[in-house]
């Protein structure tokens, strides 16, 4: 996380603690920092204008007044709830804690009255689990990475019968699904679209290698399953029809 996204997720953290506030060595740990960069961080924010209190004693903290900031967004009970529960279906390596992280800024943003009438409505929901393999979250990290930045990666794949391969791959897509998680690329080994179990990639790292691949195919099936963007795809008007 770089320092710009920290201090601001920092300053939510302190709104959704309230009175009771956080203590720096607290703050440090929830953030992976020393408690000098959290000290550092927090006087930055009281710099920028965001308002802290420090309570001194063994009890003490820091604590931010919610009242002196405006959310940017104000979700009904109900809408909190819906995104708790989608939320809460997100438990892959590469999500889990951004996931966590956005419901922690929606809690923060809600009145307290609402925000009881949310937990008491989300407690009466319950999701079906079914356990897959996660990948090891280093190598999930230098595959998104990959992803995004259109690099090649470097990687080493065990397939299903225990045959271990080194070959250079040109992801296209992270596919999340029911069973595991999977890679869409192009191999450069077998020249063609492959997919690979996430789970099974035991080393990734990206190189500098050019991009080989064709023109686009169609989608791949993936375990049996055609495969889909997310709702929307943070295009909320995709969700309405164009008035004719």
């Amino acid at each position: 996380m770089n320092r710009i996204d920290r201090l601001y997720a920092l300053a939510e953290e302190l709104r959704a603690a309230g009175a009771r506030g956080r203590t720096a060595r607290q703050l440090a740990a929830r953030f992976e920092v020393s408690v000098r960069t959290i000290e550092r961080d927090l006087s930055a924010l009281g710099q920028a204008g965001v308002p802290l209190a420090a309570k001194q004693g063994r009890t003490g903290g820091y604590s931010v007044d919610r009242a002196m900031s405006l959310p940017p967004l104000n979700f009904t009970p109900r809408e909190a709830m819906a995104v708790a529960v989608a939320l809460s279906r997100s438990e892959h390596v590469l999500f889990a804690r951004d996931s966590r992280t956005a419901l922690q800024k929606i809690v923060a943003a809600m009145p307290q009255r609402d925000l009881d009438e949310a937990r008491t409505a989300t407690a009466k929901v319950r999701l079906l689990v079914q356990r897959t393999p996660d990948p090891d979250g280093e190598v999930a990290e230098q595959i998104w990475r990959a992803v995004r930045h259109s690099q090649v990666l470097r990687i080493q794949y065990t397939d299903v019968g225990g045959v271990e391969t080194v070959r250079e791959i040109e992801p296209q897509h992270v596919v999340v699904g029911p069973n595991g998680s999977y890679l869409t690329a192009w191999c450069h080994l077998r020249q063609e679209d492959r997919v690979f179990r996430m789970d099974r990639i035991t080393k990734a790292e990206r190189t500098a290698t050019l991009l080989l691949r064709p023109p686009a195919s169609d989608e791949l099936h993936v375990d049996g399953y055609e495969t889909r963007l997310p709702d929307a795809a943070l295009h909320p008007e995709d969700l309405f029809p164009t008035p004719t």
